[in-house]
């Protein structure tokens, strides 16, 4: 049998072709195995912070010691929706901790809040009793990860930021409320906040304004929290987006130093839990074990919001000035460029203002330099006229080791002012 992509189906080739995640995946992988020198400025994966693997290492200390409870976590299969007692746990952990109003109904396990959200997208949007239904991005760039995640055509549009300079090297994304349309084919809203790959984070009034849209035509503002509230919470200011009825919104265990166990929670109404739950059933059985295990715990306490304000958002905060600060020195006054505001997640988000090349080019060029960032144009995806801005931009990585993100920095700066020489 062919395993060329004309043998596949419409959604085989959707799914099985090339796409930015698979790109940016098998670079981090390969760089892992094959290439330890390469400097990692591309993928999203966490610091190895101590006392967050500390804390998980206490953890399997314990499940260790206690025999029967690894052996129930390792042997049986939970219900598709989750194992009930980590359920009830989220949900009083969210009640108690976050004022929201939710019960175990509310509480969706998945295998990750990526697998979640390409259950939600094909769930709300797509064919539709003669119709086509799609999901809105409000505030492009927005993640990577949900460019090939509709399985038919035409199911996502999107609005480019509204660009706010604050200074020379200085921008913010807004909503472009003015463009912001919500025509009767629209299903769901969609964003994530922190933003990946910008570290943008949603004003209070632009999410109040999104919220009374969704409201008021009758669907779900979805809100992929994996960079922020309630953890790992790398929110550096003090509003933190709140759940309400008819919202979804996704948490990851990745960013809390757990991408490995593949576990994340979404939060929503009872009947889009059910159907998630149902989902969830055909396409992966059940949901794995460990990261429920390891967390139900600490739901009972305080201690993960606590390592999130006192521990990880600290070590984020000082390693973002850090490799601001090198970019700055390397950069200097030799090219125009300007990073978008640090208000959240583990990202530089760099804008190279007329770069004379695709950003993609430049990947290539400092892949070969052994230096892995992520090009702009994967972050835009949903519209229908082209547009150039991403294409002038760099996702940046900061949690790997300092010297190599000082190393990587630099020759990006080396790149970028032999391209303007």
């Amino acid at each position: 049998m062919s395993s060329d992509l004309t043998s596949f189906s419409d959604i085989g080739r959707r799914l099985a072709g090339p796409s930015g995640i698979q790109e940016l995946m098998d670079d981090c992988g390969e760089a892992l195995t094959l290439y330890p020198d390469m400097r990692m400025l591309g993928g999203g994966q966490p610091a190895a912070i101590p006392e967050v693997q500390a804390l998980w290492r206490q953890r399997m200390a314990e499940m260790l010691a206690d025999g029967t409870s690894l052996d129930k976590t390792l042997l049986n299969y939970d219900p598709p929706a989750g194992n009930p007692a980590f359920r009830e746990a989220m949900a009083g952990f969210l009640k108690r901790e976050c004022g929201w109003q939710v019960t175990r109904e509310n509480i969706a396990v998945v295998p990750s809040s990526q697998t979640g959200f390409f259950l939600l997208f094909n769930l709300l949007a797509g064919p539709s009793a003669g119709r086509r239904r799609r999901i809105l991005f409000p505030l492009l760039p927005e993640y990577i990860g949900y460019a090939n995640q509709a399985l038919s055509e035409g199911q996502f549009t999107a609005v480019p930021a509204r660009i706010e300079s604050r200074g020379e090297h200085e921008i913010k994304y807004h909503i472009d409320f003015d463009r912001l349309r919500l025509t009767p084919d629209i299903a769901a809203i969609g964003v994530s906040c922190p933003t990946n790959p910008t570290g943008n984070v949603l004003t209070p009034e632009e999410f109040q304004r999104l919220h009374q849209m969704a409201q008021q035509h009758h669907i779900p503002l979805m809100i992929d929290n994996a960079y922020g509230h309630p953890f790992p919470g790398v929110l550096h200011g003090d509003w933190r987006p709140q759940w309400q009825p008819g919202m979804i919104f996704s948490i990851s265990l990745s960013k809390v130093g757990l991408p490995g166990v593949r576990t994340a929670v979404i939060v929503a109404d009872p009947g889009i839990v059910k159907a998630l739950s149902n989902m969830n059933a055909i396409v992966s059985l059940a949901n794995g074990n460990l990261g429920q295990a390891l967390l139900t715990p600490l739901l009972a306490e305080d201690r993960l919001l606590r390592l999130g304000s006192e521990v990880i958002r600290p070590f984020y905060r000082e390693r973002s000035d850090f490799a601001k600060g090198v970019l700055a020195n390397a950069l200097g006054p030799h090219v125009p460029w300007a990073l978008h505001v640090q208000e959240g997640a583990f990202f530089l988000w760099l804008w190279l203002k007329n770069l004379p090349i695709p950003a993609a080019q430049l990947y290539q060029r400092l892949k070969a330099r052994k230096v892995l960032v992520i090009p702009g144009h994967y972050f835009s995806y949903g519209l229908e006229q082209p547009w150039q801005h991403p294409q002038e931009c760099l996702r940046l990585t900061y949690s790997q080791p300092l010297p190599i993100v000082q190393e990587g920095l630099e020759i990006l700066a080396e790149e970028v002012r032999a391209l303007k020489a």
